[in-house]
C-alpha cells in the first residue's frame, strides 16, 4: 500500500500526448495534465504558436483540427492574470482533443494570432477580441464581428454593465382591434 503512486502522477506519465509535449517543450510548459480525457497544457503566449504547430505537425499526434478558440474571464475569482485564451484541437488519428490555455494579463491583453497555422482561427479570434477585448498580434483583419464598431466595451467581461436602454411603448390600435375581434369570435 505504501508504494502506490498518486492518481494524478500516473495519469500524466501514462498519457502519450502529455509525455511527448513534456519531452519536447520541457520548462516552456507552465503546466501539463491529463485530467479527464483531454490533455491540458498551459503555455506562455510567446510559446503558443510553437506548441500548437507541434501538436498539428507531429506525425504521432496529428491534432490537425482547431475545434474551438475562446477566452475565459476569471474576474472576481482572485486569479491572476485575469484572462485565459483557450484552444481546443482535435486529432482524428487518436480520436481525442487537447486543450492549450494561455494566461493573459488585462493590462497587456495581446496574444499571437494562429491564423498562420489554422486560417479558420480568423473568426474565432475576432469573436474573442469583440467580446473580451483580447487582441491577436499579426491578425489579418482584427475588427469587431458581433457588436457595433464604435463600442468601447466588451460584453463577455464579467464586470460589463450594459448601458441603460429606455423602454418604449407604442399603441397600434389596428393590430389591437384585430386581436380583440379574433378572440371574440
Amino acid at each position: 500500500m505504501t508504494d502506490q503512486v498518486a492518481p494524478e502522477a500516473v495519469a500524466v506519465e501514462a498519457d502519450p500526448v502529455v509525455a511527448r509535449l513534456q519531452t519536447r517543450f520541457q520548462e516552456r510548459l507552465l503546466d501539463a495534465s491529463a485530467a479527464g480525457d483531454h490533455p491540458t497544457f498551459v503555455v506562455d503566449r510567446a510559446d503558443v504558436v510553437d506548441v500548437l504547430t507541434y501538436l498539428r505537425d507531429d506525425s504521432d499526434l496529428q491534432f490537425s483540427r482547431l475545434s474551438d478558440l475562446t477566452a475565459v474571464d476569471y474576474f472576481g475569482q482572485g486569479r491572476s492574470p485575469r484572462f485565459g485564451v483557450v484552444y481546443h484541437v482535435y486529432s482524428s488519428l487518436s480520436n481525442r482533443y487537447a486543450r492549450v490555455r494561455v494566461p493573459v494579463d488585462e493590462a497587456d491583453a495581446i496574444v499571437p494570432s494562429i491564423t498562420g497555422i489554422w486560417p479558420g482561427a480568423n473568426f474565432f479570434e475576432r469573436e474573442v477580441f469583440d467580446m473580451f477585448g483580447i487582441r491577436f498580434a499579426d491578425h489579418p483583419d482584427l475588427k469587431r464581428i458581433l457588436n457595433p464598431d464604435d463600442w468601447e466595451v466588451f460584453p463577455l467581461r464579467k464586470d460589463f454593465q450594459p448601458p441603460p436602454e429606455p423602454v418604449e411603448f407604442s399603441f397600434n390600435p389596428e393590430q389591437w382591434q384585430k386581436a380583440v375581434r379574433r378572440g371574440g369570435d
